[in-house]
């Protein structure tokens, strides 16, 4: 998708009413959606169009692998009950607020969160957020709906969203068996969950 092709997405941003001291935008969609790719390719966009923008990924509130063995969910990492959904609105709240704010990353060749590596300056006047559950419709996340200024859900196939996230365990050397295995298993019991359980977004966009 070239840069132009989300000028109407990236007009439809800047016009949307600031309700807090920045602009935030929520990017969701299920895993293998493309929200990585579309996220960073709007916020170059912006960045073109002269607006100070910056992208934050939901995945540096994941917990860490030892909490997540210690509560039996290490096989179920990347659903909604693995992350630190109030650390993360805490963090959206704040963002909202302007000002600096320092988040975590995730480092996904270490498989965990880096603390305090992500630096958001008081001039970022927009923050593209992406993430899987940004408009879910579940306890602590559905709360995160009043922060965005404008919501863009993602529209992939579940047949499209299976033959990426087979591949993506594919890229990290498991065999067809065992890749299929680790999609069935948990990625798209996650797709599943988000997208039969959608609060309305104010764009749907097709994923990348």
């Amino acid at each position: 998708m070239a840069q132009d092709d989300l000028a109407p997405l990236v007009d439809a941003i800047l016009a949307a009413p600031v309700r807090g001291a920045r602009r935030l935008v929520a990017v969701a969609g299920p895993p293998g959606a493309g929200k990585s790719t579309i996220a960073e390719r709007i916020t170059a966009a912006l960045e073109a169009r002269g607006t100070r923008a910056v992208l934050v990924p939901m995945d540096g509130f994941h917990l860490d692998n030892r909490v997540l063995a210690a509560r039996g969910l290490l096989d179920r990492k990347g659903a909604p009950e693995t992350f630190d959904a109030a650390g993360f609105r805490h963090a959206v709240a704040r963002l909202a607020e302007g000002g600096e704010v320092i988040l975590p990353s995730f480092d996904r060749a270490r498989d965990l969160s880096v603390a305090g590596s992500v630096v958001i300056a008081p001039e970022h006047g927009t923050v593209v957020v992406e993430g899987n559950y940004l408009l879910l419709d579940e306890p602590e996340w559905r709360d995160l709906v009043g922060f965005w200024d404008l919501a863009v859900a993602l529209d992939v196939d579940m047949a499209t969203l299976r033959a990426r996230l087979v591949q993506r365990w594919r890229d990290h050397g498991l065999s067809p068996e065992d890749a299929v295995a680790r999609a069935e298993g948990n990625d798209l019991r996650n797709a599943r969950r988000v997208l039969g359980n959608y609060l309305p977004a104010d764009l749907i966009w097709p994923g990348s």
